[in-house]
């Protein structure tokens, strides 16, 4: 399929689980219907030579894949229709480098990222990593931001953020107060990258009151069929681009045996032409930020 530099861009993010357990499930035939003009994947656990061979360069797609430096963990990739100008495999963080937590492109006058942050478990080292991969990255966005904002380029960092930021993010938050994905300490840092680095929530920016859309549930018990889930799942855009959001939909599976993931493709629409030419703007420009 053709490269569609119009005046719409579609954008699809999505925790595969396992990409070749997710192809061989369903992915595949998700990404043959996809109206995405750009799909972000995480924890694709794989290789390069891993990779199911039509996946690894899809006819129509542009793909970078950011393998973990420890094999069957982590790993994300980037699908676009778009040829990027530019590709970049993680950022300044020495530690986290090589740990198949980020990668970028850059298309005409946009940067796109998939982000797979570290899960966490609370009161171990996992969760001390964690906290120091947080630490490391909001360093990185507001790098990012500045630069995009010098440039008159927008950013959209989408991905598995492994935080449910509000109580509307997940069904059960009262019992997971203690849990990783839901401590008051990484609420509040997701709130600082919703100020402090000026990023927006896109999906909640369109539905400011609904409850989730969840957009992972545990693969234990009833937790999928009872619609008991948590919103990790995001799309944080600098203010341009946040403002010219026109959609958010999760594609949750009809039914439990269609789930070809534990989480399901979180997509939003732009209206947005990725081919125009960017103008300096102010960091300050756009719609406020959200607390």
């Amino acid at each position: 399929m053709a490269a569609t530099l119009e005046s719409v861009l579609t954008v699809s993010t999505v925790n595969v689980n396992g990409i070749r357990a997710a192809a061989a499930k369903g992915f595949t035939e998700w990404l043959a219907t996809t109206s995405a003009d750009v799909v972000c994947l995480q924890e694709v656990r794989a290789e390069h030579d891993q990779f199911p061979a039509h996946l690894r360069t899809p006819d129509g797609w542009h793909t970078v894949i950011a393998p973990a430096s420890t094999k069957g963990r982590a790993g994300v990739a980037v699908f676009s229709r778009i040829a990027p100008t530019a590709t970049r495999i993680g950022f300044d963080a020495p530690e986290f480098a090589a740990a198949g937590r980020y990668a970028e492109i850059d298309l005409p006058n946009l940067t796109i990222a998939s982000l797979y942050l570290p899960a966490g478990e609370a009161g171990t080292d996992r969760q001390s990593e964690k906290e120091r991969f947080m630490a490391a990255f909001h360093t990185h966005l507001r790098t990012l931001q500045d630069q995009a904002a010098a440039t008159g380029r927008e950013v959209l960092i989408c991905g598995d953020w492994n935080i449910a930021h509000r109580e509307a993010d997940i069904k059960n938050w009262k019992a997971n107060q203690k849990n990783s994905g839901f401590l008051p300490e990484e609420r509040q840092w997701l709130t600082t990258v919703l100020t402090d680095t000026g990023y927006v929530d896109v999906v909640r920016t369109l539905h400011p009151d609904r409850e989730g859309p969840y957009s992972w549930w545990s693969f234990r018990g009833k937790a999928f069929d009872n619609d008991s889930g948590w919103r990790i799942d995001y799309h944080m855009a600098t203010p341009g681009l946040a403002q010219r959001a026109t959609s958010a939909v999760t594609e949750r599976a009809q039914t439990y045996a269609e789930r070809w993931s534990d989480h399901a493709p979180v997509t939003c629409t732009f209206d947005w032409d990725v081919a125009a030419v960017p103008a300096p703007r102010s960091p300050v420009e756009g719609i406020p930020a959200q607390v």
